[in-house]
């Protein structure tokens, strides 16, 4: 017999009923949309003519209150209940357990509901998704049933993952979040995710769970690589070209666009122990300086319509129960009108994991007065608020503030006009000629050129003789969490043989391995045995012996780094070493005596110390996407010039943590035996050529209060190659009435030159680039001098000084 949701009144929301008992209860299944249209005029809600706000107001005046919180709520792990046992959407099953109509569905390109489930918020280990054909015919079919068989005809939403490209089978795959970054490239990010949207749009989807715009300050924890870096104007910067290219700069969305979810409100990149979800011990000052402004900019400069709320506490108050971060700073100061979504489970884990509330009314409650408007990825908490109303604990006015957002961002969507999507379109175009370039140009501009001694690199093809190429991952290629199976990845060493020719020869051999499997969804993760790993690298040092040049491929795969979603699911490391035996492998290739490269693949800044010692050269390659390999070899043999930079700092132990660089003049003291400054500073990378900047020149050299201060930086290309660099400009302020950063990141342009050419950069600094937070918490620009610094890192600058007057 199936099974409905109880959503009456008089019951409890949450009670399962037979379909019989449910009928027999008084339930009113109401007439479907199109039966209703037919005898009656067209409601202006459906007329696209009419001012969107005029459509929301009409609708919500026809719904019932079953039917408005039905819109709050998406279906995930219960797709069983719309679908049948093969997966396929069934408006039996739908209508049976949802006859108020849904909100939206949650991944619809998963088969959750068929396979045994994930018990949290991740992926299930080993699942094969539905490819583009099968998406779309899902989607339609859901559509279907919603306009046409529920009451109103209201379309539902359909929402995935795209950290780094559509999380789908055959979809594009760009380097890792992190990667991106390192390319100080807004044009490009725009580019990669214009590609991202238009795959999602076109298999029916109108809203992705990204970008991630939270500042990550701890390198343990696993989901530092799905973030922009460790700088706030940085992640802002990358965040707006990120919106940009997913759903443009106007609304309502073009065809091609869907709305992005700005993700995770807040404080989320600095928890306790480097632990995923573990509080936040961040003052209110360091959370307006450093964890609100990716948030602020975007939410201010750009029509953002959907915000997710974090899973941590912070100052006690978990984000999805904390009024004052969701309604007085976002909506209040912000003036945000848009939805806050909860993620996956948050509300339910108040109780679970918080241990705030004995039970999920209360956990409900708490959350909708918090300002959170959708359950997230499936009904719970939310089924509960039928009944609240009913006891006046929820007052329905609520429920509608709530529902008005909801309605809005569906027709801004254009899902009313345009509900249904075309497979064979989907099918063209999905990895086409131009995104796979893309993806190959973003893999060439990320990479960061860490060492290169005596000009290692590049090498020249004819000169190589034999070049053997080490490492288990150098054939089998991690591309990062948030991933799905791309049509092709290139690995390292396919780049190698397509790139050989006639001009050198390429062999391969394992080296070590990391763990039994790489797959970012599996829960437990099994290191290699070191016995096997001692015969691997054994036969690695007798086929690098042979070789005249040596390239090793190290770091971490999507198993070692990731999003710990579970108890059981682990994913921050307490290490910041190479795992395993590979620094045993690394030795014993150096220790013979040849040129030797290593590239590192991985997803967080590793402390490598002892490599960048050893190594001819070193490459931070980060997690590259699908053209890894062809990227790798292009940069090695010179056919694109490295020009990525670092957005975070590399420490050299772990025991530097934290280690980020716009830190208080109190902090760096010094230690005891050992180095007080990192391996790598924030903004650091090579070049095959070589820059000059110059110290930086203000058109004005005194500004009043509230001026935007002119800045002009001039860079030369002083070596024989084209190439780029990023000429990036910090402000420090002298004396303040608190505590500042010694250095702040306030402008970046990565520029590319031919031999010998110059260029001049101009930045605008506007008020807010040297405002601070007063004693009472307010914006405010102190007269006095700043320190106005220009040059290739956070280490390597020169500078002016800005005077700014009361006027």
């Amino acid at each position: 017999m199936i099974d409905c949701v109880r959503t009456g009144r008089a019951g409890a929301v949450l009670t399962r009923l037979p379909v019989a008992a449910a009928l027999l209860a008084g339930m009113v299944f109401a007439a479907p949309a199109q039966a209703r249209q037919a005898a009656e005029e067209a409601p202006l809600y459906l007329d696209p003519d009419q001012p969107v706000e005029a459509r929301v107001e009409d609708l919500l005046s026809r719904m019932t209150l079953e039917e408005k919180v039905a819109q709050m709520i998406g279906i995930w792990q219960n797709k069983a209940e719309i679908q049948d046992a093969e997966g396929n959407f069934s408006a039996e099953q739908a209508a049976a357990n949802y006859p108020h109509g849904l909100g939206q569905i949650s991944r619809p390109y998963d088969r959750q509901g068929v396979e045994a489930g994930t018990e949290a918020a991740g992926a299930n280990a080993g699942a094969l998704n539905r490819d583009e054909r099968e998406t779309v015919e899902y989607v339609n079919a859901a559509q279907r049933w919603a306009i046409e068989e529920t009451r109103l005809g209201i379309p539902l939403l359909f929402h995935e993952e795209s950290l780094h490209g559509y999380v789908a089978p055959n979809a594009t795959s760009f380097p890792q979040s992190i990667a991106l970054a390192s390319t100080w490239d807004r044009g490009l990010i725009e580019d990669v995710f214009s590609v991202a949207s238009r795959e999602m749009r076109l298999r029916g989807v109108h809203t992705t769970l990204a970008p991630v715009v939270d500042v990550a300050r701890d390198p343990r924890w696993g989901r530092i690589e799905e973030t922009y870096g460790e700088d706030p104007y940085l992640v802002s910067e990358m965040g707006l070209s990120a919106v940009r290219g997913y759903q443009g700069e106007t609304l309502p969305l073009a065809d091609e666009r869907v709305f992005v979810t700005l993700k995770h409100m807040t404080g989320h990149g600095q928890p306790e122990a480097g632990m995923n979800i573990g509080p936040a011990q961040i003052s209110e000052r360091v959370l307006r300086d450093v964890f609100f402004p990716p948030f602020e900019r975007l939410v201010e400069e750009l029509p953002v319509m959907q915000i997710m709320a974090s899973y941590n506490e912070i100052d006690g108050v978990p984000s999805h129960a904390n009024a004052w971060l969701l309604n007085d700073v976002l909506r209040g100061e912000w003036g945000y009108d848009g939805l806050v979504v909860s993620d996956y489970f948050a509300i339910r884990e108040l109780i679970t994991r918080h241990a705030m509330f004995e039970d999920i009314d209360e956990a409900a409650i708490r959350a909708l007065d918090a300002g959170v408007d959708v359950e997230l990825p499936h009904g719970d908490a939310f089924l509960r608020l039928p009944e609240l109303v009913e006891q006046g604990r929820v007052s329905e006015e609520q429920i509608d503030t709530a529902v008005r957002r909801i309605l809005r961002l569906k027709f801004l969507s254009g899902v009313f006009e345009n509900p249904y999507a075309d497979a064979d379109a989907a099918v063209a175009g999905t990895a086409t000629e131009d995104a796979i370039a893309l993806a190959r140009t973003a893999a060439q501009r990320a990479m960061i050129l860490l060492e290169n001694r005596d000009n290692t690199l590049p090498l020249a093809a004819s000169e190589i003789g034999t070049l053997a190429v080490i490492g288990t991952h150098a054939v089998d290629t991690p591309i990062g969490g948030y991933s799905d199976q791309p049509r092709h990845v290139v690995s390292v060493l396919e780049g190698f043989e397509n790139a050989a020719g006639d001009d050198f020869d390429v062999v391969y051999s394992e080296g070590v391995r990391l763990t039994e499997s790489r797959e970012w969804a599996a829960d437990e993760v099994n290191p290699v045995d070191a016995e096997t790993n001692a015969r691997l690298i054994e036969d690695a040092v007798a086929i690098a012996q042979e070789a005249d040049v040596i390239l090793m491929v190290l770091g971490e795969n999507e198993q070692l780094s990731r999003e710990a979603w579970a108890d059981n699911h682990l994913g921050d490391r307490a290490s910041l070493e190479l795992f395993g035996q590979q620094m045993d492998l690394a030795r014993e290739i150096f220790a013979l005596g040849k040129p030797t490269i290593v590239v590192l693949l991985n997803g967080r800044p590793l402390a490598v110390s002892e490599l960048a010692e050893e190594a001819d050269a070193l490459i931070e390659g980060w997690y590259l996407g699908q053209e890894t390999g062809n990227a790798v070899a292009d940069v090695v043999l010179g056919h694109v010039n490295p020009g990525g930079h670092l957005p975070v700092t590399v420490a050299r132990s772990v025991g530097q943590l934290p280690v980020f660089y716009n830190h208080k003049p109190s902090s760096r003291r010094g230690y005891l035996f050992d180095e007080e400054a990192p391996l790598y500073p924030f903004g650091y990378g090579l070049s095959y050529t070589t820059f000059d900047i110059s110290a930086p020149r203000l058109v004005d050299e005194t500004i009043a209060v509230g001026e935007t201060a002119t800045v002009e930086v001039d860079i030369t290309n002083t070596g024989d190659v084209a190439g780029d660099d990023v000429v990036q400009l910090y402000v420090r302020d002298d004396h303040a009435m608190v505590t500042r950063p010694v250095l702040e990141l306030k402008g970046f342009e990565r520029v590319t030159l031919e031999p010998g050419e110059t260029r001049t950069v101009t930045f605008e600094l506007p008020p807010r680039a040297f405002a601070l937070w007063n004693l009472d918490m307010e914006r405010e620009v102190e007269p006095g001098s700043f320190t106005i610094s220009a040059g290739h890192s956070s280490a390597q600058l020169q500078s002016t000084t800005l005077t700014v007057t009361d006027g």
